[in-house]
């Protein structure tokens, strides 16, 4: 959108476009802006979060706060003032989160009882991927969830799988080291086996019988041996899924599924599978 465009609209209107596009410079500005401030005042809550420095800074920190809240109140007011639909903004994935990103500030000034929530201000990061418009990669994100849905019955295999594993190994070790050892319960037991098994090693439980090492070193060769089991799983269904999606690509005009890895133009409707094709019908 041009500036003789944007000009040429109310004040209502250009603020809608600034606020909500970045396909204008004063829009690219105001986003830039935003970013600055969400980060700011992240800067501020993670500060306000360290003893030493509230205890120091503590009325900066304070005032700080205040004003980004402000900030984020007054933006979160104009977006309302400025939408052709509030409540469609209102009510919008992103219209709760800008909500949620003021709300918490306010409930503690009515609630002292109620610091704790300013700890939900941390969600103004989700804002993040707004300003930064990165929805047209979110289309990739369907290769995963193909590819999870494919592979979701091996894995719940797997996991079962792992589960009985970690039964057996837990029960092994209580009956070997028993309460004496910190094996003081089934439980705990199993607690020490899916930490060994995953390879985490927290140390809070060792065995300490020649028989109890040795099952645990078995325990350590079995969670090495099973980690890549999952990755392969996932790997190979989003290959299949990366796979399929290049042959059956949607003719947008007839909705044919099924074309060549290659094909420019629809096998049945003659229409072009993608923008690109211009570039190769001239070629």
């Amino acid at each position: 959108m041009d500036n003789d465009a944007l000009r040429s609209m109310s004040w209502r209107e250009r603020l809608y476009v600034i606020i909500f596009f970045t396909n204008t410079p004063a829009g690219k500005r105001f986003d830039t802006w935003l970013l600055i401030v969400i980060f700011a005042s992240l800067v501020v809550v993670m500060f306000d979060s360290v003893a030493r420095y509230r205890d120091q800074h503590g009325a900066l920190l304070t005032g700080l706060e205040w004003l980004f809240t402000a900030i984020f109140a007054v933006e979160y007011l104009v977006r309302i003032y400025c939408h052709p639909e509030p409540r469609k903004y209102v009510f919008s994935f992103y219209g709760a989160i800008d909500l949620l990103s003021v709300l918490p500030a306010f409930v503690a000034l009515l609630l002292p009882d109620a610091q704790y929530l300013l700890v939900i201000r941390a969600i103004r990061m989700l804002r993040v991927f707004r300003v930064l418009k990165l929805t047209h990669y979110l289309s990739q994100a369907n290769f995963l969830l193909v590819a999870l849905r494919g592979s979701k019955q091996k894995i719940i295999v797997f996991l079962l799988s792992v589960t009985t594993m970690v039964l057996i190994y837990g029960t092994l070790m209580y009956v070997i080291e028993g309460p004496q050892n910190g094996f003081t319960s089934i439980p705990m037991s199993i607690y020490w086996a899916v930490v060994t098994l995953t390879t985490v090693g927290f140390g809070d439980i060792v065995p300490h019988t020649p028989l109890g090492k040795a099952v645990a070193t078995l325990v350590m060769i079995t969670g090495y041996s099973i980690i890549a089991v999952p990755t392969g799983i996932f790997t190979a269904e989003l290959a299949t899924a990366m796979r399929t999606d290049t042959l059956q690509r949607r003719c947008p005009t007839c909705e044919k599924l099924s074309h060549e890895p290659h094909a420019a133009f629809c096998s049945r409707c003659g229409s072009q599978l993608f923008k690109q094709a211009d570039h190769g019908a001239d070629g």
